[in-house]
């Protein structure tokens, strides 16, 4: 019998994400998924998702507080956030 291992994984989304996609959850992620694949998975959730985390939109993402790529293997525990690129003024 094989069965895939599963982690938790703490999300959060900042600024205009937060208004229209929530603040926090805590998802269970097969081992070895990486920030992309999950980003992949949040776009079939909704119309907003899909939208908001669409390929070519300006997206940022932070794996336990530290900018990252798409390819960050997420690890039991970590924290996830997505957020627009922040400009200043």
């Amino acid at each position: 019998m094989s069965s895939t291992a599963l982690i938790k994984v703490n999300l959060r989304f900042f600024a205009s994400l937060r208004e229209r996609l929530g603040t926090a959850e805590v998802l269970e992620l097969p081992a070895g998924t990486t920030v992309g694949q999950l980003r992949e998975l949040l776009q079939s959730r909704s119309a907003d998702h899909a939208e908001l985390l669409a390929r070519g939109r300006a997206v940022r993402s932070a794996l336990n507080q530290q900018l990252c790529k798409e390819d960050a293997v997420l690890s039991d525990g970590a924290e996830v956030a997505f957020f627009p690129p922040v400009t200043g003024g």
